[in-house]
């Protein structure tokens, strides 16, 4: 009872404390809605004052902002106007300058147009006066105007031989200096390599005799067996007071060898009559003959040269017994064949060409005894007779200078040759021909204007000579050299090169009293 009593007053509260609750909770709810609504008005309120606030914070500070930029702005067109007016000030004072500066040109250039004017008016007088001064010199001279230009132009002509001389002993020392240099090299590179002895051959050939009685038993009864062996022989035997010797005089050496040969087999075999001389002498140039074929292939050998015809190979080996002012014209022969070999393979030309043409060159020599015409026609004549290439002929023709040469080779020659005959020991020139070159040396120097004296001096290899000092400058002495030494090259043959050496010497005495 009491439980339902209980839930009826659960009950019943409930059913009287809901409408209470809910009417309550809608108060309750009423009243924070209308909080809420209030607060948000408060708050926005508040956002809206502070919206202004900071508005006008902004608003503040823009301003601000825009007066600093204010301030900047008007200090800096400050300043630019300073400087501004800084540039009109100098540009004012520049154009004051500038018209100041104009103005003393002006000034100067009138000044100038005066000082010009006073010039002309100078000048005209000075050209009065130097007038006045060439009538007064002509009178004071005793020389006309051209007779001045004259002068003056012989003044110019001296200066101008001056340079020339100088010029010419410029370019000739560097001409000089290049050329000899290079023909230096390359002629001691070929005498080095072809360094050859020279035997200086006289006229005559001396036999050793065992003892003096062979003397005479060489005469023979009344002189017979010297007769016949001078008769076979052509030789003239000279028996003198020479102890143990017997003298053999020719000018033929061939034929002195023969000799020489018969008389020493003849002393060996001791028999001396004339069938027997007869027979040694035979036997002599049989021997000879020998010889010559053995020397002629020994030439032929030590040079290189091939092909040749075999009697041309004996006129070669003949060579040995011919001499050329005491130089062996066989070994002159082989040795200008090296030396033109030599110096044409220095020169990238044939070097075959130059040594064949350098060992025929003189080959007349064998024959110019025997036959009419200088060596080089005979030489030439040989050669087309045994065919002989037509280059080797030229170089033989031409290495005298008789022809023009065709080939370098043919040049090559000539300077071989000239080289093997002018070196040191290789020549003995006959006393008549070494004098008369001297005198035609002096007579060459002695023929040009201003020469006062001319010595021959160095055995011919040099020419002194003294000119006069009035007559010839300084500067014509080497104009004077040049043209002595032309003349001697054109009107002289000789071996090597002659040094020309021209002296100007001036001279002044006086006595103390």
């Amino acid at each position: 009872m009491n439980i339902i009593v209980t839930i009826a007053a659960v009950l019943i509260s409930l059913a009287i404390g809901i409408p209470i609750g809910i009417a309550y909770r809608k108060k309750f709810a009423e009243s924070k809605i209308q909080g809420a609504e209030n607060e948000a008005k408060r708050l926005l309120d508040s956002a809206k004052k502070e919206a202004e606030n900071l508005r006008k914070e902004e608003i503040f500070k823009a301003k601000e902002e825009v007066m600093s930029s204010r301030k900047e702005l008007d200090q800096e067109i400050k300043e630019r106007r300073g400087e501004v007016q800084k540039q009109e000030a100098r540009l004012i004072q520049k154009e004051e300058n500038l018209e100041k500066r104009s103005e003393n040109f002006e000034k100067k250039e009138r000044e100038l147009d005066k000082e010009l004017e006073n010039i002309e008016i100078q000048k005209q007088e000075l050209e009065k006066l130097h007038d006045q001064e060439m009538v007064q010199l002509q009178k004071i001279a005793a020389l006309s105007k051209e007779e001045a230009k004259q002068r003056l132009l012989t003044e110019m002509e001296k200066e101008l031989t001056a340079e020339k001389a100088s010029l010419i002993r410029e370019q000739e020392q560097k001409a000089k200096e290049e050329v000899i240099k290079n023909a230096k090299e390359m002629l001691c590179y070929a005498v080095q390599k072809c360094a050859a002895d020279h035997s200086q051959e006289t006229t005559v050939s001396i036999v050793a005799l065992p003892n003096d009685e062979m003397k005479g038993r060489i005469i023979g009864r009344e002189g017979r067996n010297i007769k016949v062996l001078e008769t076979l022989t052509g030789i003239d035997l000279i028996i003198d007071d020479t102890p143990e010797a017997v003298v053999l005089s020719g000018f033929d050496p061939l034929r002195r060898e023969v000799a020489k040969i018969a008389l020493e087999k003849l002393i060996d075999d001791g028999r001396i009559h004339p069938s027997k001389i007869e027979e040694m002498v035979e036997k002599a140039k049989e021997e000879v003959d020998t010889t010559i074929k053995e020397e002629g292939e020994r030439a032929v050998l030590e040079t290189g040269v091939i092909g040749l015809h075999p009697d041309v190979v004996k006129l070669i080996g003949k060579l040995k017994y011919r001499t050329s002012y005491g130089q062996n014209v066989l070994n002159h022969s082989i040795e200008v064949s090296n030396l033109a070999r030599i110096m044409a393979e220095e020169l990238g030309l044939d070097p075959k060409l130059a040594r064949r043409a350098g060992l025929l060159h003189d080959i007349g020599k064998a024959l110019d005894h025997d036959m009419e015409g200088t060596h080089v026609e005979i030489g030439v004549e040989v050669l087309k007779k045994y065919k002989e290439n037509a280059l080797i002929i030229n170089a033989v023709e031409a290495h005298h200078g008789d022809v023009e040469p065709q080939t370098l080779e043919a040049v090559l020659v000539q300077a071989a040759d000239a080289i093997s005959a002018s070196r040191p020991g290789a020549r003995r020139e006959t006393l008549e021909a070494y004098i008369k070159r001297l005198q035609n040396l002096e007579e060459i120097a002695d023929s040009f204007d201003g020469v006062e004296k001319s010595f021959a001096i160095q055995a011919g290899r040099e020419v002194r000579i003294i000119v006069k000092p009035e007559k010839i400058s300084d500067d014509q002495m080497t104009i004077l050299a040049r043209d002595v030494a032309k003349k001697v090259e054109n009107e002289m043959d000789y071996p090597g090169q002659i040094k020309v050496n021209i002296i100007r010497e001036t001279r002044v005495v006086d006595y103390a009293k």
